[in-house]
């Protein structure tokens, strides 16, 4: 005579024919293991898509990658110093030899040797990270705080308020790094001498590139935020929280604002993109030291494996955001866990 086996806890549940148990969570552990593999493999294939593309473009680039590592076109290297530095760096080989070799050295953690520096790229991209991080979360925290304070007087401050916060936003979006960050100079250096004109290692010296990196997030991440808020005022669910005696304070922070941060959490990878990007203008502008001043030095000098190194780091860590985006957004929104 078959055993019968229960759902849930003793006691209670559905029987189900069979002679194993069923241990209460097994399916929570299964999904969550399931969207750790998923998360591991995209993250796999974002960076072997990563690396092939870069590959194929540099090699696009007009140019003689022996160039560079000799030092580019002004170093005047004889044809026996070009043929043996392409000999030695495998430049000599067929297209297919050469990205098949550079994939299985990424796959080893290999990321090579600076061919302008001479120096390892990881110790490169270790001496470099840190500014750039620094300059990433301090724009990003600045820009949240703006969107949010953006979408919470749009939803407390009426018609006008929203009026004017969707002109600010639109202007903030707009506004070209490069140009933000010269007025800024211009302004805060030069007219009134109250911060450094370039980074010099202090907190004042962050001030500027922070502001200029995070003004135009400010207002891509606010325009969302605040249609989103606006939408949550009219719900149902808010009309309810009124017919309930909820004042327009309580309806704003206990449940419009949840609504109104989803867009912008959903929304983080393609934040750090941004932040990213920015940060090759903002860190040339402000002669500050970090990945997107590498980034482009090293595609003007065609040093192909600091380009490698610095969009495979890039490329991680934007897998690595979108995995908490998406744990974020699972604990602000229930509806996404039973999704």
């Amino acid at each position: 005579m078959a055993e019968t086996a229960f759902f849930g806890s003793s006691g209670g549940g559905f029987p189900r024919p069979g002679g194993t148990a069923v241990v209460p969570g097994t399916g929570r552990w299964r999904s969550a293991g399931l969207w750790l593999v998923r998360r591991i493999g995209s993250a796999v294939f974002v960076l072997w898509a990563v690396a092939t593309l870069i590959f194929l473009a540099i090699r696009l680039i007009p140019g003689d990658p022996a160039e560079a590592i000799m030092g580019g076109p002004g170093s005047q290297a004889s044809a026996a110093a070009l043929e043996a530095a392409r000999t030695e760096y495998g430049l000599d080989q067929p297209l297919w030899v050469q990205y098949l070799s550079q994939v299985g050295r990424l796959a080893t953690g290999d990321l090579g040797t600076s061919y302008a520096l001479k120096v390892p790229v990881t110790q490169l991209l270790g001496d470099q990270l840190p500014g750039t991080l620094g300059l990433a979360v301090g724009a990003w925290v600045l820009a949240w705080v703006l969107a949010l304070g953006l979408a919470l007087w749009s939803g407390l401050g009426g018609r006008g308020a929203a009026v004017v916060g969707s002109a600010l936003e639109i202007a903030a979006a707009s506004v070209p790094h490069f140009w933000l960050g010269s007025v800024l100079v211009l302004l805060f250096s030069t007219a009134w001498g109250w911060l450094p004109p370039v980074s010099n290692g202090t907190v004042a010296g962050l001030v500027m590139p922070v502001i200029t990196l995070a003004l135009p997030l400010a207002g891509f991440l606010g325009q969302v935020m605040r249609e989103s808020m606006l939408t949550a005022m009219n719900s149902p669910f808010a009309l309810s929280a009124r017919a309930r005696g909820e004042s327009e304070t309580g309806v704003v922070l206990r449940h419009a604002l949840r609504h109104a941060a989803l867009p912008g959490v959903a929304l983080s990878g393609w934040a750090l993109g941004s932040l990213v990007s920015g940060a090759v203008v903002v860190e040339s502008i402000f002669a500050r030291p970090g990945l997107g001043r590498s980034l482009l030095q090293a595609v003007t000098l065609r040093d192909v494996p600091v380009v490698t190194g610095v969009a495979l780091v890039s490329a991680l860590a934007y897998v690595l955001v979108m995995a908490v985006s998406d744990l974020a957004e699972r604990a602000i929104d229930p509806r996404t866990r039973d999704r």
